[in-house]
């Protein structure tokens, strides 16, 4: 691990208790809806095997363990969010088609062509390496296979804009400084969702990378924005 990656584990590991919290907090709940929505792009496949990359404490994986005889692993750097993935697995008792894995999104180990579809719920700004992450999920994936992201953008609209701020600057600050024992990190967070590059420019980053058919849905005005991309043959 890079000395960034170590930051990144570090900084998850200690905010894991109240992520799931905060993360209804900050987006109001949307969130769970949007998930859903990758649930459905993904069931259109009828996949078989699904890799979930940086997830958290597997919302999205435990979501997917409802798509009928698929295997999901589910990956992240966090142990300490994974082991709040797992309790959460247990509690639900969807622990039958869902393996946790601790590990690197610039280093997957697994085999070339093994994944039918990809996942990556509000991660892949958190990557070290953007590039040579969704390399890899390249690498791992089917041809014809999907790659679906979720993540944070920002507005466009001026108006829309100009409250996004507000709730970023404000908001989410407030809440990270009440809520949690590690308020930096919420600064982070907030500031990473600015320089990442989304909608359009995040597109053809996908493009270059050889990823064919992509399309992205704005959602809440542009606070998140869905990806689909599909491998090329």
């Amino acid at each position: 691990m890079t000395k960034r990656s170590n930051l990144n584990k570090e900084m998850f590991d200690s905010i894991s208790k109240e992520y799931d919290f905060i993360n209804n907090l900050i987006t109001f709940g949307f969130h769970k809806k949007w998930k859903k929505e990758i649930i459905e792009i993904v069931k259109k496949i009828k996949p078989k095997k699904i890799l979930d990359l940086a997830t958290g404490t597997a919302d999205i994986a435990i979501q997917l363990s409802s798509i009928e005889n698929c295997k999901i692993i589910a990956v992240d750097p966090s142990t300490k969010m994974l082991k709040i993935g797992h309790r959460k697995i247990q509690k639900l008792n969807s622990n039958k088609n869902i393996l946790l894995e601790e590990g690197n999104s610039e280093n997957l180990k697994y085999g070339k062509k093994t994944f039918d579809a990809v996942t990556i719920g509000y991660g892949v700004r958190n990557f070290t390496n953007l590039k040579k992450s969704l390399n890899e999920t390249y690498r791992v994936l089917k041809n014809d296979g999907l790659l679906i992201i979720l993540e944070t953008s920002l507005p466009t609209n001026p108006l829309m804009s100009f409250f996004y701020n507000i709730h970023t600057k404000l908001y989410v600050r407030l809440i990270g400084m009440i809520f949690s024992n590690n308020s930096n990190a919420y600064k982070y967070l907030q500031s990473s969702a600015k320089t990442f590059p989304h909608g359009e420019a995040f597109k053809k980053i996908l493009i270059d990378l050889n990823f064919k058919d992509v399309r992205f849905e704005i959602k809440l005005f542009g606070a998140s924005t869905i990806y689909v991309a599909k491998k090329s043959i």
